[in-house]
């Protein structure tokens, strides 16, 4: 029986290069290996203030891109979080078994709640949220930045002590710590990760980023002055990204490559990289705009709901009679 990996994409910024080889492209590789659930955290994305009409947008476009990036939905359940009627109710039973003391010192809390001189509630409560999000379909793995690393040991815990005091109900996540991929830096700042929400967009190439715009981002990628394709992400982080893109796109090898272009200048070599993005970003929005077009991203979402709001029902019926609940 296949071990089952939940994996959630909070709908915040646009979806970029790098998003796609540093995370995408390893889940694409990997949907034979789980039983995978695939889900938008939109309910997270509240948690701060945020334009409606930008969430909404980048809902849909969340989901339709992971499609168009090759995600199966014959392989994958993919769902909206606030579709699951259910998760909310069994996040409240989890919250009166959470400690305020727990919540509290989570980074991330600490961090976006010195942003906001009145913060909500639900940024305290959220990551009692993603433990309902993680525990109502049983996971057994939960692929993480190690930034979220602190949640899902939460999760553990909150898990734990309601198995102990009310019965097994819960299985015990593991979290994955999500460094197979490859790093995608900025091209502007090649000493940063390329963000879905960086503010500079000269350095970000989103996958919805007009043909001829991501070609312009590519030629004008910072370098350096020695004219050598080689790779030293110390010394050349600029051009050791732009190999890292070319790689990942092309299948080819970083030694094989510097050996195509050890008698190319850096433009010969980034008009290559640009052509290499550019074909690729042409068959991604293609896929995206088929997809948008016919239908089929609703009925892969009304789909697995239906999947889910089953187990959900069935999760949070354990929990309500264990408890102690009316019913």
């Amino acid at each position: 029986m296949k071990k089952t990996m939940l994996t959630g994409l909070k709908p915040t910024g646009n979806l970029t290069l790098g998003n796609y080889i540093g995370s995408i492209k390893q889940m694409v590789d990997n949907q034979d290996k789980y039983e995978s659930y695939l889900f938008v955290a939109d309910m997270h994305a509240i948690t701060v203030p945020n334009d409606r009409e930008e969430l909404h947008k980048n809902i849909r476009d969340f989901i339709a891109l992971y499609l168009a990036c090759g995600i199966d939905p014959e392989k994958n359940i993919i769902y909206l979080q606030s579709d699951i009627e259910y998760i909310p109710s069994i996040s409240w039973l989890l919250e009166c078994n959470t400690y305020y003391g727990e919540l509290s010192r989570m980074i991330q809390f600490k961090e976006k709640s010195k942003k906001h001189a009145n913060f909500s509630a639900g940024l305290l409560t959220y990551p009692v949220l993603m433990a309902s999000d993680i525990l109502v379909v049983d996971a057994d793995y939960v692929p993480v930045g190690i930034d979220q690393k602190q949640h899902v040991e939460l999760t553990r815990d909150i898990a734990s002590r309601f198995n102990k005091k009310y019965g097994e109900t819960f299985v015990i996540p593991e979290p994955v710590i999500t460094t197979v991929g490859t790093k995608i830096m900025d091209l502007v700042d090649p000493t940063k990760k390329m963000s879905k929400t960086e503010e500079n967009p000269k350095g970000v190439i989103g996958l919805l980023d007009d043909i001829n715009v991501a070609r312009k981002k590519i030629m004008s990628a910072t370098t350096d002055s020695e004219m050598c394709v080689k790779f030293d992400m110390e010394n050349k982080p600029g051009i050791s990204n732009l190999i890292n893109i070319y790689s990942s796109l092309s299948g080819e090898s970083i030694s094989d490559i510097e050996e195509k272009f050890v008698n190319s200048n850096y433009g010969e070599f980034k008009r290559c990289v640009a052509d290499r993005v550019c074909e690729f970003l042409t068959g991604v929005q293609e896929r995206y705009k088929n997809i948008i077009e016919s239908g089929k991203l609703q009925e892969v979402l009304d789909d697995g709901a239906n999947k889910v709001r089953k187990i959900a029902n069935k999760k949070y019926e354990d929990m309500r009679i264990k408890i102690g609940l009316y019913r």
